[in-house]
């Protein structure tokens, strides 16, 4: 927490390091695919590559279509001189296209047993498939769905290339998927390269991500608003800062660095089809760090840090290295989730890496409301009112931010247990989304709680008799009238303690 107090000067260095990153970073590639030798793998009686997997938007206005860029499959010199120089086709590969609700018209299965993606001898006299090629049957919204290009080999040829530039018009909104199949078991070494590129009517970002964009605008308007109005008490008050707003301060400023940049991100991505490592790596770093220190500051809180304890003594070490843990834990997860990531399904690494941050987050949360519980017990043990108020209200907050995370958590397993091929792509973003609409609202709540005034250092940490002197003061301006008769009580005390001296002379004198 120490570099809370030196917030203008690391937003002023964050800055500088994007500048450089931006001017030295590569690309990596997102909506735009590369196949850079990739091979193909046996999957049942097919041997394929998975090209791809997007959701795409059909829009009458403006066309969407996957295009084929310099598409070329490769097979080993031993495979290809097999074959006679002047064969016509030596090799069959073939480019499936479909919608992941015409999942079912690919592929099909022999007298009720395991599907196959290749059509058998025995598929072929029950399916009417030819065999050595791709099981397919049209959809029943457009026959020329699922869409199959077939690329050969010709005599002893090395390689071969799929029509330049070739497109293929996506006339409905869906989740796309793309793959490279040969059902040639001799092809079973073959590699892929190339790339493709995916357009949506607005631009390159995946459906699943488009409308992240527009909600990273309303973020950053968001963030702006809240530090306009905390710089200005901020500022107002600086002589009665505490460091606890110091804290606050970094989170808001990481909080809109962050939705900033990732609209920029978003925006370069959507414009270019191109996505740059640098400025992504740099928004997931600040995502991580912003996470982190929102983390430990509610933590920070919950032991009475600054309010109820000076410091946190010898948990200090603890905090720390919890708080190293997690963004560690944290970072890793964001690079892998978000950068060069291709497809708009999540990978399986993600799901491993998702557990040590869940498992981080349940020990925070089970730390925090302990902590916070024993100082709850301290401040009604020193009868101080106003922060006993303050924290019971922040208590409060958190319990309900807590319930709304578990809720959000058991929906979204049922969202995506229940969505397994992504067909509800188009509102998927609302589970990233719903994550930092929730962190913006328990930060406007620390932020009411905690905003600076002229009276910010009575929430300071103070010995008993400021505790007892806070407490009366409480009492009497809550409670007026009582105020009065306490007054006149003790003036009357105060008259008699000080006649008793003189009566006592004057008696002294009549004996």
């Amino acid at each position: 927490m120490g570099f809370a107090s030196s917030t203008s000067n690391q937003c002023a260095i964050l800055i500088l390091l994007f500048s450089v990153i931006l001017l030295t970073s590569r690309s990596a590639d997102a909506s735009i695919h590369i196949y850079d030798r990739d091979p193909v793998k046996e999957v049942g009686t097919a041997y394929l590559l998975s090209g791809g997997s997007e959701g795409v938007a059909a829009s009458p206005d403006s066309r969407s279509y996957i295009r084929f860029e310099n598409i070329t499959f490769w097979r080993s010199k031993e495979v290809a001189d097999q074959h006679p120089n002047m064969a016509y086709s030596s090799g069959l590969v073939q480019v499936i296209i479909f919608e992941a609700a015409d999942r079912d018209n690919i592929g099909g299965s022999a007298y009720g047993g395991q599907k196959s993606i290749c059509c058998t001898s025995d598929l072929a006299k029950l399916e009417g498939c030819k065999e050595g090629e791709v099981i397919r049957s049209s959809s029943p919204a457009d026959n020329n769905w699922p869409a199959v290009v077939n690329v050969h080999f010709r005599g002893k040829m090395l390689s071969t290339h799929m029509k330049k530039n070739k497109e293929v018009n996506i006339k409905r909104t869906g989740m796309y998927n793309l793959f490279f199949i040969t059902c040639d078991p001799k092809l079973k070494g073959m590699r892929v390269t190339g790339r493709t590129v995916w357009k949506n009517p607005d631009g390159y970002l995946p459906g699943r991500m488009a409308p992240l964009m527009k909600f990273y605008v309303f973020m950053s308007i968001g963030y702006a608003i809240l530090s306009l109005i905390w710089f200005f008490q901020y500022g107002r008050h600086w002589n009665d800062v505490l460091l606890l707003q110091h804290c606050i301060t970094s989170v808001i400023a990481l909080g809109l660095l962050e939705m900033t940049f990732w609209y920029l991100d978003y925006a370069y991505f959507n414009n270019t089809g191109t996505r740059p490592v640098g400025i992504t790596t740099w928004v997931v770093t600040i995502g991580a760090i912003r996470k982190t220190v929102s983390r430990l500051l509610i933590l920070s809180v919950a032991m009475g840090y600054g309010v109820v304890r000076p410091t946190l003594g010898g948990l200090t070490t603890k905090v720390l290295l919890l708080g190293i843990t997690y963004f560690l834990a944290s970072e890793l997860l964001n690079i892998t989730e978000y950068v060069g990531i291709v497809n708009d399904i999540a990978g399986r690494a993600r799901v491993f890496l998702v557990l040590p941050v869940a498992f981080l987050d349940a020990f925070l949360i089970l730390w925090i409301f302990t902590s916070l519980s024993k100082t709850l017990e301290q401040l009604q043990a020193k009868r101080s009112s106003i922060k006993l108020d303050i924290y019971r209200k922040f208590s409060n907050a958190l319990a309900v931010t807590v319930i709304a995370s578990v809720v959000w958590i058991g929906y979204e397993v049922y969202f995506k247990a229940t969505d397994p091929f992504n067909e509800r792509w188009q509102s998927a973003w609302i589970i990233t989304a719903f994550w930092d609409i929730l962190a913006f609202a328990l930060l406007c709540v620390i932020c009411y709680l905690w905003a600076p005034s002229q009276s910010s250092q009575r929430y300071a940490y103070s010995d008993g008799k400021g505790d007892e002197m806070d407490n009366e003061e409480t009492e009497s301006l809550c409670r007026e009238t009582p105020k009065v008769i306490s007054l006149v009580k003790q003036d009357r005390k105060d008259d008699i303690e000080t006649s008793d001296p003189e009566e006592e002379t004057e008696e002294g004198k009549r004996e």
